[in-house]
């Protein structure tokens, strides 16, 4: 591919780009996707959720009926699969295939990092858990996102600003310069080029886009081109398009030559000819390259041998070099454009690896989930507060005035109260079902607290507003319930179904909410970061809330499905109640002391960090 000048004249490139600098001070260029290649690929993926979850729905109506253990076990999977099967798509997919969903795959566009860098499996999971709020809008589904997307000079929708990342045009690395034409071998004493810079432009476009051309316009652009060059160079060659050919190679040879540089003197001042032979010279290696970094960004820098590392990181730094000279050669954009692929191809696949050693999975759950929760105490105090104030003032509305029940309490817990007393008579605990049944309200209780927790995070993008009504709904709720079953003397036999999982669920509920309020106080106290920094800083460390609150809330679900639930003897469900509260003590105590080893290790800088904050 040439180098031609550039052409002044040329359209305005109305592609809107975001330029990265990469630690090798080289800036690679992301053009920004639109709004509509991203509504595309939101309507295709969303056509592939409901498809599954259609699927999902048919394969559980076939076990509903079932009476097997395996059948009901399975009907509880497919429960939690259902609930959670548009979240988990796109994170899944955006986490584990390269920020691409099928759809973003099908549209040419993918998630990365502001950085430039792949997207973390964190940042997928916060941008997708904030698409709570922004495409579930109460008025009109997905208008909030929509609008951000329009509007946003980044086109960033609320999800993206929380993990800080941003959706580009794809850039595969499939896109090559094609095979040279000429040897690299051959000799260089060729003589000075026939052609201007501005013909062979005009001569090496035309030959690169002669296939997209209509075929009349074609023969005529070919005809113009060949009665303007057939005096200086003879034709010897009836087919127009063979002369023309053998033309644009026999240029490129010469300009190749030690010549080449002396048949500069009308060239407007620019090294054209210099950025040709730089081209020339270059791209064997660029495409060797290529290729390497096309299986690299895919499967990593770990799938090359130990040996070939330090081999790859060096090539890519030469080619990253080999931009920046590019760029001040004046090299055709084409080229340049090339060279930005396979550098940022190189780029993620290097320093996505580096450093990156994977922490096993217990390492998460047990250490930096909790870790998180214990540096995020006093939002989680006020999560607490913002829930056991309206429960009690619940309480004592309901037992000052009994005869509100039926305005202020769901029906179901009025009917369940006013049956208590003929249930304990029976023997029959609240909610008792039978023991087949256990997998399936277990999986729908998991799902529904989960969901609960995703939407007290999620509302810290507005400001902590939906966070603090969940918290309020929810207490109020469990108060006047709570007074209702008091009111008809039966607050025991409520409290015994909520002593074996109640420790672990309420817990997690507060958690939820401080992970929401964190977010919401890098909005409204940003400190001295920006409020961009801050919302991605405070937000990663919210989402490792959530992971602990996911942990807790399987395993207080569990307890609630398969213990809760059942016939079991109340002591024996309080004596798991008092067994989870150490357990939750303990894992909240591992997190406090995975904090302090971390700060002891590293001094008082790294006591700073771990609370979040920024030093002054």
């Amino acid at each position: 591919m040439s180098a031609p000048a550039r052409d002044r004249t040329a359209p305005t490139d109305l592609r809107e780009h975001l330029g990265v600098e990469t630690p090798e001070h080289v800036e690679l260029h992301f053009e920004l996707a639109g709004v509509g290649s991203r509504a595309a690929a939101a309507l295709l993926d969303t056509a592939l959720v409901m498809g599954g979850m259609v699927l999902i729905a048919l394969v559980s109506g076939a076990l509903v009926e079932s009476a097997a253990a395996l059948g009901r076990w399975a009907l509880a999977l497919l429960i939690v699969a259902y609930v959670f099967s548009f979240f988990g798509y796109f994170a899944l997919f955006e986490a584990l295939n390269g920020g691409r969903t099928p759809g973003k795959k099908a549209l040419g566009i993918r998630v990365v990092m502001e950085t430039g860098h792949a997207v973390t499996p964190t940042a997928a999971v916060v941008r997708n858990l904030v698409r709570l709020m922004d495409c579930f809008f109460p008025l009109l589904p997905v208008l909030p996102g929509f609008l951000m997307v329009l509007l946003h000079r980044r086109h960033q929708r609320p999800g993206d600003l929380a993990a800080g990342t941003i959706v580009v045009r794809d850039r595969p690395t499939d896109w090559t310069l094609g095979p040279a034409t000429a040897a690299t071998d051959e000799p260089l004493e060729a003589g000075p080029p026939d052609l201007s810079d501005a013909e062979f432009q005009l001569l090496d476009q035309f030959l690169a886009r002669e296939g997209e051309l209509d075929p009349a316009v074609q023969a005529r652009m070919a005809s113009d081109l060949v009665r303007r060059f057939q005096e200086r160079v003879p034709r010897r060659a009836p087919d127009t398009g063979a002369y023309l050919a053998a033309l644009h190679s026999e240029e490129q040879r010469k300009r190749r030559g030690r010549f080449a540089t002396r048949a500069q003197a009308g060239a407007i001042g620019r090294t054209t000819v210099t950025a040709e032979r730089f081209v020339a010279h270059k791209r064997e290696g660029w495409e060797a390259f290529r290729v390497a970094a096309k299986r690299v960004e895919r499967a990593g820098v770990g799938m090359l041998p130990p040996g070939e590392i330090p081999a790859f990181a060096t090539r890519y730094r030469e080619v990253a070099a080999d931009l920046a000279r590019a760029r001040t050669y004046g090299v055709d954009a084409r080229v340049i454009e090339y060279l930005e692929r396979i550098v940022s191809a190189g780029h993620n696949a290097l320093y996505r690896a580096r450093g990156r050693r994977r922490a096993p999975i217990g390492r998460y759950v047990l250490r930096d989930f909790p870790a998180a929760v214990v540096q995020t105490w006093r939002y989680v105090g006020a999560a607490f507060v913002l829930y056991a104030v309206p429960m009690v003032i619940g309480y004592g509305v309901i037992r000052t005035r009994p005869d509100r029940a039926e305005e202020l309490v769901p029906p179901v817990l009025v009917s369940r109260a006013e049956e208590a007393a003929e249930h304990q008579a029976r023997g029959v605990g609240y909610a008792e079902s039978p023991k087949g049944d256990l997998p399936v309200i277990a999986s729908a209780i998991i799902s529904n607290n989960v969901m609960i927790a995703f939407w007290a995070f999620a509302g810290g993008i507005l400001l902590g507003l939906p966070t603090v009504w969940v918290l309020v709904k929810n207490g109020l709720i469990l108060g006047l319930g709570f007074g209702v079953f008091v009111n008809h003397h039966a607050g025991g036999y409520l409290g015994t179904f909520i002593a074996g999982h109640g420790v672990l669920e309420l817990t997690a509920i507060f958690i939820a909410g401080g992970a929401g309020f964190r977010t919401a106080g890098a909005l409204l106290v940003p400190g001295d970061r920006t409020r961009r920094d801050a919302l991605v800083l405070e937000g990663r460390i919210a989402a490792r809330m959530i992971g602990a609150v996911v942990c807790l809330l399987a395993l207080a679900g569990t307890i609630e499905g398969l213990l809760s639930a059942s016939d079991a003897a109340p002591a024996y469900k309080f004596a798991v109640s008092a067994a989870s509260a150490v357990l939750l003590a303990c894992y909240l105590a591992s997190g406090w002391s995975y904090l302090r080893s971390r700060a002891s290790a590293a001094g008082p800088a790294a006591a700073t960090g771990a609370t979040g904050t920024t030093p002054r």
